[in-house]
């Protein structure tokens, strides 16, 4: 028999993606005489692709083959894929020694004689894929500490491993600066040709966190040729969600997903952008899609859960979103969701349990700290608030939305000085990385600066950030009417009415609104002094805003609480 002729059949049939063939004759193979270790470990590969980890993991511990580090890499890798993870860990470990240092660990031969035989294996160097296995089973033990230096060590042995680069960033390990500062540590230009080292770091700087990006950074020269590239279009569509340009970001991903329609990061941005742009039928039949068709995944049923979220029915949000955090633990945005599915129906307690389960899975990310912070906000609770956005505000010093939160809670607190340069920060923020008018999610912020300035006596100051509210939410309410009350305190009661009057005709009735209305007709119709009259006048008013509703706080403080709540939990 030629045994040349069955190995070259056997490289044939796994090209062909016929496993069980390939496994049928490389058996054989091993079992004739002259074979010798690569046949080993072509066996070894075609019992792992045909899905028989177990017999795999068997076979090279019966044939004392972990000895090599080849084998003892093989031997992990099948034995995490049935969830072993402690069984996997030991094999990886010296079988000499435990207390070895980390490259003796990584791959120092143990018998000399194997490892000289198997130097041309195909896996001859996985000592970064050993670290990048290694930080993949402490982190299904829930040891994130060892698993954020394990996928660390596999980039400092090997920068082309994008693997642990991604987990690193997909799950959330390090903060941006932590990011960073990980990039310019790795050894690329050791490793890589001088241009070649420019290319991958300035990839790897396309997938770092996009809060604190502008959305019209453009791409290096060097960079240019990939311009096209779908991981390089998805990562501009990222920086532009993250900066509120969520229409621009829409046609984006679906020009990515039109040419790839099971980009999974595409997908993922995509849905979220859905959510925000209030699209519930393209939702419902993307998530219907993606069920249909890969129902193994994390994020079909995260596609599920937010399209029932959109229409706003939370409890099958919850089930769909609970399915996809148990078929990827580590899956952030769904707990994020499922937190935020609790949070609509004012079930606080709940949903700030799920933000803090995201938030152990995602120690990088401020998010499941922010939004633990407003529920506790929402529950008056505003030293814990404030502790929470602290630390949010620590890990993203110039998220806008992080700035505008902390805003809230010094107003809830009576500090009118630190939540305006909160608030002004926040604002600030969003002038700087914003191309264009400012998008209308920030329609809060600009009312809540009416608020404070009003509160500061800064009654001018205070009309003109409400007007631009009103021009990025036409009709609303609250705006208008916090408006009429800028023009009472003013004095100009004829103006207030008016604007109390649009309050009223743009909704239902609201009491303040009623209130004070009812009463500055009172003083318009009364008024006998533009001079002394006035003051008298409008002491009367805020001695009957007071009495009846405790108006002043009541408007501003509860409208500040609506308006944070509907754009922190879309």
């Amino acid at each position: 028999m030629n045994v040349e002729k069955i190995r070259v059949q056997v490289r044939s049939y796994i090209d062909k993606h016929q496993y069980e063939s390939a496994l049928f004759w490389s058996d054989k193979v091993v079992s004739l005489q002259g074979a010798d270790i690569k046949d080993e470990y072509w066996y070894i590969q075609c019992m792992y692709l045909s899905g028989q980890f177990q017999r795999a993991a068997d076979y090279i511990c019966r044939k004392n083959l972990q000895e090599n580090k080849t084998f003892r890499y093989l031997a992990a890798k099948c034995l995490t894929s049935v969830r072993k993870w402690e069984d996997a860990l030991n094999m990886l470990e010296d079988t000499e020694s435990t207390n070895k240092t980390i490259n003796s660990i990584l791959g120092v031969s143990i018998c000399s004689k194997m490892e000289e035989s198997s130097d041309n294996l195909p896996l001859e160097n996985t000592a970064s894929s050993t670290a990048l296995l290694k930080g993949q089973i402490y982190e299904s033990l829930d040891n994130r500490v060892q698993a954020l230096d394990w996928y660390k060590q596999a980039l400092m042995l090997d920068v082309h491993n994008y693997q642990a680069f991604e987990l690193l960033v997909k799950h959330q390990m390090l903060t941006s600066k932590e990011e960073k500062d990980l990039l310019e540590a790795l050894p690329f230009k050791s490793q890589c040709t001088e241009e070649e080292a420019d290319v991958v770091k300035g990839l790897y700087e396309t997938v770092l966190k996009k809060y604190d990006k502008p959305t019209d950074s453009s791409l290096p020269e060097f960079l240019l040729p990939l311009k096209s590239n779908r991981d390089v279009l998805t990562n501009q569509a990222e920086r532009l969600y993250y900066n509120c340009g969520f229409q621009n970001c829409y046609k984006l991903t679906s020009s990515i997903l039109e040419d790839d329609p099971w980009h999974i990061s595409c997908l993922q941005l995509h849905i979220a952008t859905l959510v925000e742009l209030q699209k519930s039928n393209d939702l419902y039949y993307l998530a219907h899609k993606l069920v249909d068709n890969q129902p193994d995944m994390a994020i079909s049923w995260y596609a599920v859960g937010c399209y029932y979220y959109l229409v706003k029915k939370y409890e099958a949000s919850r089930k769909f979103l609970s399915k996809s955090t148990i078929t990827d633990k580590l899956f952030g945005p769904a707990w994020l969701a499922f937190g935020h599915a609790f949070a609509a129906e004012g079930e606080h307690d709940q949903a700030s349990a799920a933000y803090f389960t995201s938030a152990r899975f995602m120690k990088g990310c401020h998010l499941p700290l922010l939004y633990s912070g407003l529920e506790y906000g929402l529950m008056k609770n505003f030293k814990l608030a404030e502790k929470l956005l602290e630390e949010a505000l620590i890990i993203a010093p110039s998220d806008p939305f992080v700035l505008h939160e902390m805003g809230v809670i010094n107003f809830h607190n009576g500090d009118l000085e630190a939540a305006n340069k909160y608030l002004t920060e926040a604002l600030a923020a969003i002038q700087e990385h914003c191309i264009g008018p400012i998008a209308e999610k920030w329609e809060p912020l600009l009312n809540n600066l009416g608020h404070v300035h009003r509160k500061l006596k800064k009654y001018e100051e205070a009309l003109d950030f409400h007007r631009q509210a009103l021009i990025l939410h036409p009709r609303n309410q609250s705006t208008l009417s916090a408006m009429g009350y800028c023009y009472v305190l003013l004095g100009n009661f004829g103006q207030a009415i008016e604007y109390f009057h649009k309050a009223l005709g743009s909704g239902g009735n609201d009491t303040f609104t009623s209130t004070v209305l009812s009463h500055t007709l009172e003083l318009f119709i009364g008024e006998s002094s533009p001079c002394e009259g006035l003051q008298e006048n409008q002491l009367d008013l805020d001695a009957v805003v007071k009495e009846e509703v405790v108006a002043t706080e009541k408007s501003t403080t509860s409208s500040l609480d609506i308006e944070v709540d509907m754009y922190d939990n879309d």
